[in-house]
């Protein structure tokens, strides 16, 4: 890959090329001061990927991120000095489109770099995306006497966090309705997502936990790297099957097991999302009757999951994220 790096920190910006030029069949794009200047190069000469810092003058890494998005788009991965202590500007900027977020390498004094492990990991993750384009767990919750729930399935990749805030913040809050969330995340983040999305929305987003079974009114989110599914007794479950499913958690793998176990309909929505994970779900979804949306291209940060659904006939509409709410609530009997 061309790789792009963005840093005020000279230090920071040498560390990050030498672990670039250490990759083989990688090589650094160029190279930026600020957001202002990565706008600009990336409107000339687009990279495969930026390593894009948060706090810069100017221009920080998140409007970056959204203008690059929007003018040049392009795989961002945020590489800041601490991903924790910036935490909801990384959120801020996965909503605009970013991929990920990882520390900065540390360049130290005698020219060696330390830190890197988890910064060649991510790439080499992108890299894949880009050429495609542990708790103890809960026993389960005892069966419940009342019918099972309506479901919402929601699927999301790039760009997935804000438009995924921008659904929930409508919809009805007491309904018959469990919502179920399967965004491309990293487990290092996923817990601060759903308090991010719960923030947003004034809602009480939380982590599926192994054994769970969607309730009324939750809102669950896919919480690690392996693979959320249903299972046959209708609980949500974490496998690490199947391994040769490069997206972890896999949008299509869960929508699947849905589809396989869920004794009744409901709606599933393919949001904005890199590659085409999602599509072949959504079709098995829609071949048992549920009502099948993807975003459009319009709203959408990349358009790929959604298309690909759209190509596939596995999507009965296609929408704009804020026309969204309504149509689903009114499919869901709000």
């Amino acid at each position: 890959m061309r790789i792009a790096i963005v840093n005020d920190m000279r230090a920071a910006s040498e560390a990050l090329r030498r672990v670039v030029t250490s990759l083989p069949d990688h090589e650094v794009a160029w190279t930026a001061a600020d957001g202002v200047e990565a706008i600009a190069m990336a409107k000339r000469d687009r990279p495969d990927l930026i390593l894009m810092d948060l706090v810069m003058p100017h221009v920080d890494g998140v409007q970056a991120t959204r203008q690059i998005m929007t003018a040049a788009p392009c795989a961002i991965l945020i590489v800041t000095a601490t991903v924790s202590g910036n935490i909801s500007l990384v959120y801020e900027a996965m909503g605009h489109g970013a991929l990920d977020a990882v520390d900065t390498p540390i360049l130290g004094v005698a020219g060696e770099v330390s830190g890197a492990g988890a910064l060649v990991e991510k790439i080499g993750t992108i890299a894949k995306l880009v050429g495609a384009t542990s708790e103890p767990r809960k026993a389960p919750r005892p069966a419940a006497a009342a019918a099972p729930p309506r479901l919402l399935l929601v699927g999301a990749s790039t760009g997935g966090p804000k438009a995924i805030s921008d659904l929930l913040l409508p919809l009805p809050r007491d309904w018959n309705v469990a919502t179920v969330v399967v965004q491309h995340v990293d487990v290092a983040f996923a817990q601060g997502l759903a308090r991010w999305l719960g923030d947003r929305t004034g809602r009480a987003v939380r982590v599926a936990e192994h054994g769970q079974r969607p309730e009324p009114g939750d809102v669950l989110l896919a919480g690690t790297n392996d693979h959320l599914v249903l299972s046959k007794g209708r609980t949500l479950e974490y496998h690490a099957e199947p391994r040769d499913v490069f997206f972890r958690p896999s949008v299509d793998v869960f929508f699947e097991s849905v589809a396989e176990h869920w004794p009744q309909t409901g709606v599933a929505l393919l949001l904005t999302g890199m590659g085409k994970d999602g599509a072949r779900g959504l079709m098995k979804l829609r071949s048992r009757g549920w009502h099948t949306v993807a975003q459009d291209q319009a709203t959408s940060v990349v358009w790929s999951m959604p298309k690909a659904a759209i190509d596939a006939g596995a999507a009965c509409e296609t929408l704009p994220i804020d026309q969204m709410p309504r149509a689903v609530a009114a499919r869901l009997g709000a």
